[in-house]
């Protein structure tokens, strides 16, 4: 007998499905450690994982973030897709449009400022404002897309999706190679490649560049037909296509040819130092390798969320119905909390009061303690996070779907 899809009764919101609430929440509290690591850790680079000094462990704590944005925005894009059964294709192209300019203006306006504390200036900017554009400036524009793209249905969206998927790596070889902090660019390199645009008063950085999570949003809008199906039909083929993109993912690799421009080879430090380099794929633009590596097995572990059960499983559930709130609320969290530890190790609070990046040599702890810091920050994120899913699990206002 035919299971329903395993959406949760005991939410209003009818359409929500526990096992991409789980995925998604396991997402959220580990991309909680990337950024308490970039605000706590004693002279931490910022990409370990390209630094030939940097330990299997740190590595690792910023390997495992990498799956984060990745199923942030594909499972946007799905929800998007289950939407669609509640709202005509006009209603929820306006719905998506409004989201998108909502999501744009939280980055500008509130999550800048809250990385910086700085709204006014950075000293070392020569006072100019910055204003980082990262994943939720990629979601908003992406949903912006999809707002137009939706309306000529989901196989479109799929294929356009697939597209820009797989194709997108063959920019590389036309595309300008640009750095985030170059400025010499005109804006539409932003598209394909990291840029800044300094302009009057404002710094701004394109951490994320759009078109390949464009495809990653149309993607997930067309894979939302999966989640149509029965239980059993949903599981198999998540697990069919998760395997398949891990395949994919090594044979791509293996042969190192298409799909990342950041190519590895044998290290004469071990086989531990190579596989290191392996897995060190691109995410700024986001390669096809890098999304294949990281989406692969977060559809694996979709497919088998609903049959895990316990505490875990209900807090990670929780944290991924409010993703949104989270994510705003652990910026100034973390900022926060990193002024007093600056404070407390003899440093002017007003040298905290910036981007991290500016940050006075000799602050921060070790790995060990920074892992502390997390575990404390989920914590008191835990009892805001749970107020907030109980009050969009029992109520239906406009407003809550901005949340």
């Amino acid at each position: 007998m035919h299971q329903p899809p395993m959406t949760d009764s005991t939410n209003n919101r009818g359409y929500r499905l526990s096992n991409i609430d789980m995925v998604r929440g396991l997402a959220i509290v580990i991309m909680a450690i990337d950024h308490v690591r970039d605000y706590f850790m004693i002279g931490g680079s910022q990409d370990p994982m390209g630094d030939p000094n940097a330990s299997a462990v740190l590595y690792l704590t910023r390997f495992i973030t990498h799956f984060c944005a990745p199923v942030f925005v594909l499972f946007a894009g799905t929800s998007a897709g289950l939407m669609a059964a509640r709202k005509t294709p006009q209603e929820l192209g306006l719905f998506l449009f409004k989201r998108g300019l909502w999501l744009l203006f939280v980055e500008v306006a509130i999550i800048s400022t809250a990385m910086t504390f700085a709204p006014f200036g950075i000293t070392q900017l020569g006072g100019q404002t910055a204003i980082i554009m990262q994943v939720i400036y990629a979601i908003g524009v992406s949903m912006m897309v999809l707002a137009g793209a939706q309306l000529l249905g989901r196989r479109f969206c799929l294929i356009a999706g697939l597209a820009i998927f797989c194709c997108h790596n063959l920019l590389d070889y036309v595309w300008p190679v640009t750095r985030l902090v170059e400025t010499k660019w005109p804006l539409w390199a932003a598209l394909h490649s990291q840029m800044s645009v300094s302009q009057g008063p404002f710094f701004i950085l394109f951490v994320y560049p759009i078109l390949p999570w464009v495809g990653v949003m149309l993607l997930g809008f067309g894979l939302s037909a999966v989640f149509d199906r029965p239980a059993t039909e949903q599981r198999v083929l998540l697990l069919r296509i998760g395997v398949a993109m891990i395949a994919a993912f090594f044979v791509l690799r293996l042969f190192d040819g298409y799909g990342d421009t950041n190519h590895w080879q044998t290290q004469a430090r071990g086989a531990i130092y190579t596989a290191m380099d392996f897995f060190n794929t691109s995410k700024y633009g986001p390669s096809l390798q890098y999304l294949l590596m990281t989406l692969g097995p977060a559809l694996v572990l979709t497919a088998y969320a609903d049959r895990l059960n316990g505490w875990l499983k209900n807090t990670l559930v929780m944290f991924g119905r409010v993703p949104f709130a989270f994510y705003i609320a652990h910026w100034f969290l973390i900022h926060a909390a990193s002024v007093v530890l600056g404070t407390l190790q003899g440093f002017q609070w007003t040298q905290i009061m910036t981007s991290f990046v500016f940050y006075p040599k000799g602050y921060g702890l070790d790995l060990l303690a920074t892992y502390c810091v997390w575990f404390g920050v989920i914590a008191l994120l835990y009892p805001f996070c749970r107020w907030v899913a109980d009050i969009k699990a029992r109520r239906r206002d406009w407003w809550l779907s901005y949340l």
